[in-house]
């Protein structure tokens, strides 16, 4: 064998196995056997030919090429022409990884916790997380997914990795070959493929404990710092409910008071000039003279609607402002239906109208917004005479 001797090799196979039962190698068949005739279930005889190689022959079957040299007695990995070897195949059949001896398959519940599965098997925390070191929590377990419970020795449970073999890992953890043998039920190094499961008694997984741990704490302060800022939220939600209940109860005193101190309103007629509504389905909000939030005279009506409802010309005229007002207006129109007669539609969401043109009563000129100066979804309608604000429910139907 290339890098190891076969004396050392055969040394390291006698310590290994010195304590366990006797496994001798298969007998060769004799000569009338055919070359590549099954001897046994998992094993084969080969014979070798001009250019064969111990690796060659091992890659060729998958196997281990120390596995064919203990199973055929070789004492190095020089081979003749002819000679007969006894190849173990460990992948005669397809099996489940192989589990240790001692090692139970636990299927987790629902509501199952790491701490109470360790309990009910009077195992530790620790011992339940070196039999399970690809865990990624202390407190979370799936339910369906499987636990391996160290009952008879306790260490650290791996998956022997592809080209691996028993002796290897004994010597990666520094563990003696018999140990690693007698604590996962081992007699032939062959039985184990890929993937089964070996128990190195002793080693305990600090580390990834001590990981888990970290986590579990990282955790549990990241959730009491979700629940300071939830609270945080609470609270602030709370008071400005408080603030907006306090404005909405100034606000309904507010209307009241004008209600009953609201001016005698004069209804003209249609031929003096009257107007019609510029909008429909609407709620009057703050009426002509009262105090706004935003001043203290409201200078027109307040009619609150859907935000994007249609807005109309009260009356027709040409249009003498369209855009946006840096006083408080928002995007906002005017227009001038001569005689010094002008009417302002304020917080508009979008304009449909351009300075200049000429609409007609009821001609969409925009939609209902909030912008500006504005709590809310609505339309400030004024209507001016030679410059001074009106009330304007003497000009409206």
């Amino acid at each position: 064998m290339r890098g190891v001797s076969g004396s050392l090799w055969l040394l390291v196979s006698s310590l290994a196995f010195a304590k366990l039962p006797a496994l001798s190698p298969l007998p060769l068949p004799a000569n009338t056997v055919e070359v590549g005739q099954a001897v046994k279930k998992g094993w084969v005889v080969y014979e070798v030919k001009p250019g064969d190689t111990l690796a060659g022959i091992a890659a060729r079957y998958g196997v281990d090429p120390r596995h064919i040299m203990w199973s055929s007695n070789l004492q190095g990995d020089r081979l003749q022409v002819g000679q007969r070897l006894l190849i173990p195949l460990v992948a005669v059949e397809d099996r489940s990884p192989r589990v240790p001896p001692g090692v139970e398959v636990y299927r987790v519940r629902p509501g199952d916790t790491l701490q109470g599965v360790a309990s009910r098997y009077g195992v530790s925390v620790l011992e339940l997380v070196s039999a399970n070191p690809s865990l990624e929590s202390l407190d979370r377990l799936v339910a369906g997914s499987v636990l391996y419970i160290p009952r008879k020795a306790k260490g650290l449970v791996v998956s022997l990795p592809e080209g691996q073999t028993l002796v290897d890992l004994a010597a990666r953890f520094g563990l003696s070959p018999v140990a690693v043998a007698r604590a996962n039920g081992i007699q032939d190094p062959a039985e184990l493929r890929p993937g089964d499961l070996v128990l190195l008694p002793g080693i305990q997984a600090k580390t990834t404990y001590e990981r888990l741990l970290a986590k579990q704490e990282e955790e549990r302060r990241a959730r009491l710092e979700a629940e300071r800022r939830r609270q945080e939220e609470l609270r602030r939600l709370a008071e400005e409910r408080r603030r907006q209940q306090a404005l909405a109860q100034q606000r309904t005193r507010q209307v009241q008071q004008a209600q009953t101190q609201r001016p005698q309103v004069r209804r003209v007629s249609y031929q003096e000039g009257a107007m019609r509504w510029p909008l429909s389905g609407f709620r009057i909000t703050t009426y002509f003279g009262e105090r706004g939030v935003f001043q203290r005279f409201h200078t027109g009506i307040d009619l609150a609607a859907a935000y994007g409802t249609p807005i109309v010309a009260a009356k027709a005229g040409q249009v003498e402002v369209a855009g946006w007002s840096s006083v408080g207006y928002g995007f906002h129109v005017v227009l001038d239906h001569g005689g010094g007669v002008e009417t302002l539609y304020a917080h508009m969401s979008r304009i449909a109208v351009r300075a200049g043109q000429w609409v007609e009563a009821g001609q969409v000129i925009g939609y209902v917004g909030s912008t500006g100066w504005s709590t809310g979804p609505h339309l400030h309608f004024e209507v001016r005479v030679g410059g001074v604000v009106r009330n304007p429910l003497a000009y409206l139907p």
